[in-house]
């Protein structure tokens, strides 16, 4: 993802991003998390995009992969014709990030307003002009070139409501997997997530955690 991203998109938007903000440079980095986010540090010009191993992951499976902002975009947007897939999800997610990246390069992200009617006049564009199918062949050819597993299978949005009418505020879970494992507490419920405060080894660090990674720490009897 990292090296599409800087071979399809910001090769092509270099020029036009450096003629408004001199020496800006991107640099795209695998973070450890879930978090994927774009950031600029206007004190270096350096435009910063981090794709979360576990959001990666999460996107594998219908089961995990519905609750993201992606996936609502390509369906109510009709991106790559409406349809969620692997591959689909991730080359968008791709596409979501650098248009942060020209929205902020545009002076158009402001705090408090950053999925704007500019945002995602950036990102229809990108859908529009080619950029995004561009991007989806690109990170299916690299995964090819490396032996890596990238669905194309389309498949359906899982209905999040009736799992988090399971859930509760006070309800002890478990979520990751391996050494990755946490364990906390729900302390909110919301419309596609829980607000989760970490127990144990995860102690003092608070998660909000897709409704359809989370299992019971004590199953119920």
């Amino acid at each position: 993802m990292c090296t599409v991203t800087r071979d399809r998109l910001w090769q092509p938007a270099e020029q036009w991003v450096r003629e408004r903000n001199p020496g800006s440079v991107l640099h795209c980095r695998v973070g450890s998390g879930q978090a994927t986010y774009h950031r600029y540090d206007s004190r270096d010009r350096q435009h910063l995009i981090t794709y979360g191993a576990r959001m990666i992951a999460a996107k594998h499976q219908p089961e995990t992969a519905s609750g993201w902002l992606s996936g609502r975009e390509i369906r109510k947007r009709g991106y790559f014709g409406g349809e969620l897939s692997t591959l689909n999800l991730l080359a968008h997610t791709c596409c979501h990030e650098f248009a942060h990246l020209l929205q902020q390069s545009a002076g158009q992200r402001y705090r408090g307003s950053v999925h704007n009617r500019h945002f995602y006049t950036i990102l229809d564009e990108l859908h529009e002009n080619g950029a995004a199918q561009a991007t989806r062949k690109a990170l299916a050819d690299e995964a090819r070139e490396q032996g890596l597993a990238l669905p194309d299978t389309p498949f359906e949005p899982v209905d999040t409501r009736q799992q988090i009418a399971h859930w509760q505020v006070g309800d002890t879970v478990r979520f990751g997997a391996g050494r990755r494992e946490l364990h906390g507490q729900i302390i909110r419920v919301n419309r596609k997530t829980c607000t989760v405060d970490g127990i144990g080894h995860s102690k003092g660090v608070r998660y909000r955690v897709p409704v359809q990674v989370l299992s019971p720490l004590t199953p119920p009897r």
